[in-house]
């Protein structure tokens, strides 16, 4: 028999399209293998939400693999130490994997890639990140001209197949038991809403698929209105990579209507990537320099404000409704995300990061690229945002986007008020058991506009 391959699984946990299991399968005797390696993330190790997903992606991945003959290692520790020790352990001849971004990611690849043989693949992304570049050469840092760009590239390849079979070792390493990761929430377990609202996997991750192929071609009409259910909620199972985007193109790119709307979000996902790979500090550093110099707030009131704002406790129904969908979910509506981000940083002047990094530990789908740029662009510091002084206001946003029915949903104190009130409720009719809000809108724009006039100068 020849010699065992590795497969190095990170954010890549699906079998069909997968670069790398298909090319070892090729080769022998596969032994997959998924490392939790938290000491090289370091501060960015998986906040909560996340951890909670992993669980559950692991289970379903291993379940799969052994419907094809094989099995999912586990073990913990350095990436850098565990798979050389590995790889001695049991003679593999290489290693296969899926390049990851990451800066901590790109960091490990090297460090691994010194030490043993390091076969990585494209397969994450629409196209490779750093592919895509102008007729110069140079990166894009503007999101418009890298979506053309991309687009011209596009269909991606054709996905490839979930091998019919995985041929096992003679003999298998040990493998830790992943409950001893203690990834799911015990003291207290928080996680009720998630497991009510995600199944997490590969055959999940298919069945939202086909769902959104039926209403892909309404994507750009609907997708604003937080009381429908018509955005993919794919997102965390592209983050694990329990599916892979071009599995995604090629099922709705012909749905018709406006699913270009839909395929550029998803070229956003490969835009965030880019960004990442040439500003690896850009989940903790503005890229304008006028933002080092802004007054943000802090203290006793400011971290006051921040908790009402993590609790939906602000007074403004539509901020509070998807800070307590993000809660209970794990996840938020993107146009919501867009406002309740806006509204931290410049209603409550907050520095964006508090809120990147609240984020982080709510959200399952919380990727380091996306959550990052997203968060910047709101807060006008990126290289491609909004305009720090186009501040969002949360009470007509939530009427323009019929917001009611939502508000209903997750603010349960304004649900017996009318339409007409619920976006605004007056104080005669708010009731007493929903807070006032923390600062009139008039007065938060005055002092976020004053506070940018501060940092200008």
């Amino acid at each position: 028999m020849h010699s065992p391959v590795i497969v190095w699984l990170r954010r890549d946990l699906r079998l069909s399209d997968q670069p790398a299991i298909a090319e070892a399968a090729g080769k022998g005797p596969v032994i997959p293998v998924y490392v939790l390696d938290d000491e090289t993330a370091r501060h960015r190790a998986m906040g909560g939400a996340s951890r909670w997903w992993l669980h559950h992606s692991l289970t379903s991945l291993d379940a799969a693999l052994r419907g094809k003959g094989s099995r999912l290692i586990l073990r913990r520790g350095r990436c850098e130490e565990i798979l050389p020790a590995l790889v001695e352990e049991i003679g593999a001849s290489e290693i296969h994997a899926l390049h990851h971004y990451e800066p901590w990611w790109r960091n490990a690849e090297k460090a691994v890639g010194k030490r043993i043989g390091l076969c990585l693949h494209h397969g994450n992304y629409l196209a490779p990140p750093g592919s895509v570049t102008t007729g110069s050469g140079a990166p894009y840092k503007i999101y418009t001209p890298f979506w053309r760009a991309l687009n011209e590239r596009m269909p991606p390849p054709e996905s490839l197949p979930c091998p019919d079979a995985i041929t096992a070792p003679e003999t298998w390493p040990q493998s830790d038991d992943l409950a001893s990761w203690n990834l799911l929430p015990t003291r207290p377990d928080w996680a009720g809403g998630l497991r009510d609202f995600w199944v997490p996997g590969e055959t999940a991750a298919q069945t939202r698929l086909d769902a959104l192929v039926a209403k892909a071609h309404r994507y750009k009409e609907d997708r604003d209105l937080p009381s429908l259910d018509a955005t993919s909620f794919l997102s965390p199972h592209l983050h694990f990579g329990e599916i892979s985007p071009a599995r995604i193109w090629h099922a709705v790119s012909d749905a018709g209507g406006s699913v270009g709307t839909f395929l550029g979000e998803v070229g956003w996902r490969d835009y965030a990537q880019n960004v990442i790979l040439q500003f690896p500090d850009y989940g903790s550093r503005s890229a304008r320099d006028p933002f080092d110099s802004l007054p943000w707030r802090s203290g006793p009131e400011a971290e006051a404000d921040l908790r009402a704002w993590q609790q939906g406790r602000t007074g403004y129904p539509i901020v509070d409704a998807g800070m307590r969908q993000l809660w209970h979910t794990g996840w938020m509506h993107n146009r919501v995300r867009m406002i309740a981000a806006s509204f931290l940083v410049k209603h409550l002047l907050i520095d964006w990061r508090r809120g990147e990094q609240w984020f982080w530990d709510t959200l399952v789908d919380a990727d380091y690229a996306s959550n990052a740029v997203n968060w910047q662009w709101t807060a006008g510091s990126g290289v491609d945002s909004n305009m720090f002084v186009r501040i969002m206001a949360p009470l007509s946003q939530s009427e323009k986007f019929d917001a009611a029915a939502y508000i209903r949903d997750w603010v349960p104190e304004l649900a017996d008020l009318p339409d007409a009130e619920i976006h605004d409720p007056a104080p005669m009719t708010r009731p007493r058991s929903y807070p006032p809000r923390l600062i009139d809108h008039r007065a938060a724009r005055e002092r976020a506009l004053a506070a940018w006039e501060q940092a200008r100068r």
